[in-house]
C-alpha cells in the first residue's frame, strides 16, 4: 500500500476558499451583482471572481495539493512555493476586486489596481502550474486521471493570460492590445475556459480517483475515460481557436462557442455516466455523507450541461443562460466540493492526529470525526438555496434569489463551523484526543517538533485502516 503523505499546506488554501465563499454570497444576498445589476456590470464581475477565483480556484489547488501525489506516485515538486502561491492569489485578487470597485464607482482608486491584480493573480496561478504540472510530468503519464489534471492546468494558463489582457483593456492600457477585439466578444470564450477547463475538466479527473476510491468500486475502463477526455479537449481547443481569432482582431462568430458548449455536454455526460456505474458497482454498501451529497452535485452537472447547449444554441433568455450557470457553478463545482471537503478534511485530520499511532493504541475511525446529521442538514441547505436560486435566476426574481443565496449562506457557515469542529477532534472521546500540544492547527501546518507534513506517515496496516 502506498504511503500516506499530508500537504503542508491544503487547509490553508481551504480555509482561505471557504471564507471566499462567504464572502461572495453574503454579497448576493446584500443584492450586489446579477440580477441586481447587468451581467457584465463591475459588481458583477466582482462576484464571479470571489466566486471563481477565491472560493473554486483555491479549493481545487489544495485539493489537487493533496491529490495529485496520490494520482501520479510521486511526492510534490517544488511543494516550498504552495504558500508563496496562496498569498501572491490572495493579494491579486484583493487587489482586482479594488480595481473593479473603482469601475462601480465605489472608490476612487486607480484602475491600474486591475492589471496589477491580474499580475500576481498570474504570478500565483504560474506557481501552482510549476508544482502540480511538474509533478505529474515527473511521475509520468500512466495514470489517466492526471491527465485531466494536465489538460486543467492548461486550460488554467489560457484563462489567465486571457483575464490579464481584459484587465489591461479596462484599465486603458491596451495600446499594446490595440488589433485585438477582446471585450464583450471574449468574455464567453474565458468563462467556458475557466470554468470549463480549469476548473470542469480538473474535477473530472480529481472526481474518478476519489470517487472510485471513497466507493471501493473499480475504476471506469481506461477507454471510457479517455473518450471523455478527448472529448473534452476537443471542445476546448474550440475556445482557444475562438480566443486565438479575437487577439488577432478576427471575429470568430458563434458557431465556435455553440461547438464548444455541445462539446462539453457531451464530455459531461460520458463522465456523468461513469460516475453512475461506481455507484453501481461500489462495494461500500452504506453510502456516507459526502458521497450521498455527491448525487445531488452530479444530478446537477446531467442536467445543466443538458440544458446549456439547447440554450445557448436557440438564443434563450440571458437569464435562463446564467440560471443553468449558476446550477453548474454552485449546484455542481461548489455542492462537489463541499461534499468532499467533509471527507478530505476528515481523513487528513485522521491521518495527523492518529498517523503514528497506528499499530499502537486503539484509533478513532474517520466517521468518529464527523458530526454526520449536523453536517448532511448544512449540505441540505446548500442544495435548497442553489436549486431555489436557480429557479429565482430564470425567473428573475432578485428578491427571491437574495433569499435562496441567504440559505446557501447558512449552510456554507454551518459546514464552515463543522469543519473547525472536526479539526479541533471535538466529536473523539477527551481521553482518545492527542495532547494538546499534538493535535491538528485549524489551518496551519503541523507543529515543526512533529513529523514534517510533507514527509511520509507510518503505511496504514489492514487491522487499523482508517475506516469511515
Amino acid at each position: 500500500m502506498p504511503v500516506a503523505t499530508l500537504s503542508r499546506w491544503t487547509m490553508a488554501f481551504f480555509a482561505a476558499a471557504l471564507l471566499m465563499l462567504a464572502v461572495a454570497e453574503a454579497f448576493m444576498v446584500a443584492g450586489i451583482g446579477y440580477p441586481a445589476a447587468g451581467l457584465l456590470a463591475p459588481e458583477s464581475l466582482i462576484v464571479v471572481h470571489v466566486v471563481v477565483i477565491g472560493w473554486l480556484s483555491l479549493a481545487m489547488a489544495g485539493a489537487l495539493l493533496q491529490f495529485v501525489p496520490v494520482l501520479v506516485l510521486h511526492p510534490l515538486v517544488f511543494s516550498q512555493f504552495a504558500l508563496p502561491a496562496l498569498s501572491v492569489l490572495t493579494g491579486g485578487l484583493i487587489l482586482l476586486v479594488a480595481g473593479f470597485s473603482t469601475l462601480a464607482g465605489w472608490t476612487t482608486w486607480s484602475l491600474d489596481l486591475l492589471p496589477l491584480g491580474g499580475l500576481l493573480l498570474a504570478a500565483g496561478f504560474a506557481m501552482l502550474v510549476i508544482i502540480l504540472g511538474a509533478t505529474v510530468v515527473v511521475g509520468g503519464f500512466g495514470q489517466p486521471f492526471a491527465r485531466f489534471v494536465l489538460l486543467g492546468l492548461i486550460c488554467l494558463s489560457g484563462t489567465v493570460a486571457s483575464g490579464l489582457a481584459f484587465t489591461f483593456v479596462l484599465a486603458g492600457r491596451s495600446d499594446w492590445l490595440a488589433s485585438a477585439n477582446l471585450l464583450p466578444a471574449g468574455v464567453p470564450f474565458h468563462a467556458l475556459l475557466g470554468v470549463g477547463g480549469w476548473l470542469g475538466v480538473t474535477a473530472f479527473g480529481v472526481a474518478y480517483r476519489l470517487f472510485s476510491m471513497f466507493l471501493l468500486a473499480p475504476d471506469p475502463s481506461r477507454r471510457r475515460v479517455l473518450a471523455v477526455l478527448v472529448t473534452a479537449a476537443a471542445a476546448l481547443l474550440a475556445i482557444g481557436v475562438g480566443l486565438a481569432a479575437l487577439l488577432a482582431g478576427l471575429e470568430p462568430g458563434d458557431l465556435l462557442l455553440m461547438l464548444a458548449v455541445s462539446g462539453l455536454a457531451v464530455a459531461a455526460a460520458l463522465h456523468g455516466r461513469d460516475i453512475f456505474t461506481l455507484y453501481r458497482a461500489r462495494h461500500r454498501k452504506g453510502l456516507e455523507i459526502n458521497m450521498r451529497s455527491s448525487i445531488g452535485a452530479t444530478a446537477a452537472l446531467m442536467l445543466g450541461m443538458a440544458l446549456l447547449p439547447p440554450a445557448v444554441i436557440f438564443g434563450a433568455a440571458e437569464s435562463v443562460v446564467v440560471a443553468l450557470a449558476f446550477l453548474l457553478v454552485f449546484g455542481w463545482l461548489s455542492g462537489l466540493t463541499l461534499a468532499q471537503l467533509v471527507k478530505i478534511v476528515s481523513f487528513m485530520t485522521w491521518l495527523e492526529a492518529y498517523g503514528e499511532l497506528i499499530g499502537r493504541v486503539r484509533t478513532p475511525q474517520v466517521s468518529d470525526l464527523v458530526p454526520m446529521p449536523r453536517t448532511a442538514a448544512w449540505l441540505v441547505l446548500h442544495f435548497a438555496g442553489v436549486a431555489a436560486g436557480a429557479l429565482a435566476l430564470a425567473a428573475g426574481a432578485a428578491g427571491t434569489f437574495r433569499l435562496a443565496m441567504l440559505v446557501c449562506l447558512a449552510g456554507t457557515i454551518g459546514l464552515i463551523a463543522e469543519l473547525v469542529r472536526v479539526r479541533r477532534l471535538c466529536q473523539v472521546e477527551p481521553a482518545r484526543r492527542p495532547p494538546a500540544d499534538a493535535r491538528p492547527r485549524i489551518f496551519l501546518p503541523p507543529r515543526s517538533h512533529r513529523r514534517q507534513a510533507d514527509g511520509p506517515f507510518p503505511a496504514v496496516r489492514s487491522s487499523g485502516r482508517p475506516r469511515a
